[in-house]
This record gives structure tokens, sequence and C-alpha cells, in this order.
């Protein structure tokens, strides 16, 4: 079954999605960002070329030739599938496709909306028994200052 994290209260998405990425590198795993179109897509192309700072995040579009070779892969279309280690989720909704990744990461923003939104997904996965874990985002950074 999925184990789905929530990251909630992040200040900066991009930010976080390159920790998280990072982090499932250094451990062996591929990752899948989903986004909600080709738009967010490329933001998310470019944002990864700057984070880390001081680092090499090994990403592309899905389409790209080398997509099968690299491992972290961004889309907005669920049809290229290639591994089912983690699925970060960067759309509103829930992905229809969810369960076959090993592990969901739902990263909720501090946002009125898209706190709204990642409630009603969090409801979702806890009526269904999927095994989570909540992050405070804003707590850990406090604990570790």
């Amino acid at each position: 079954m999925t184990q789905v994290d929530f990251y909630t209260h992040v200040a900066d998405k991009m930010a976080i999605l390159a920790s998280l990425s990072a982090k499932a590198l250094q451990q062996g795993k591929r990752v899948f960002i989903y986004t909600g179109d080709a738009q967010l897509s490329e933001t998310v192309d470019r944002s990864l070329w700057q984070n880390p700072p001081l680092g090499f995040l090994p990403h592309c579009l899905a389409d790209a030739a080398l997509a099968d070779r690299t491992p972290v892969l961004i889309n907005h279309d669920p049809a290229r599938f290639v591994h089912d280690d983690i699925l970060i989720n960067l759309h509103r909704d829930i992905p229809p496709f969810f369960s076959r990744y090993q592990r969901l990461i739902e990263i909720v923003a501090l946002e009125d909306a898209d706190a709204a939104a990642g409630r009603e997904r969090y409801k979702f996965y806890k009526d269904r028994g999927y095994p989570m874990q909540a992050h405070n985002v804003q707590q850990l950074k406090a604990n570790k200052g």
C-alpha cells in the first residue's frame, strides 16, 4: 500500500521539492513530479536547475529523450510511467494513479486555497486507510534552530 507523506505549512514549494527530491536520490529512489499543466512543468524544470544552489539534481521532462535514464521526471500527463518509487504531487487534485507508487509526497503551501485543497486530499487518503505521516515544515525548521 502506498505510504502518503504530507509536508505542510510550506513557504517555498520549489525549495522543499528540490530538498525532498535530492533526499530521495541519496536513498537510491526515483522521483516522478506530477504537475497540473505544461506551464508548471516548465517552471519546476527551471527551478530544479537552480535548486539545490550548490548541487545538481538530475531531472528532465518525462517526454525528453533521456527520461528513461533520468532519476527525477517532471510531467503533467500521467501517461508516461517509468518507475514506481516516489510520486510528488504538485497538482491540487488527487492523482488518479497514485496507488501504483510506493510513496506519495504531498506538498502543501501556506496559502488558504492550497491548504484547503491539501486538507481535502489528506481526508481522502485517511478515509481509505493509507498509511500516513504529516510533517509541519515550519515546526521542523523551528526545532532545528
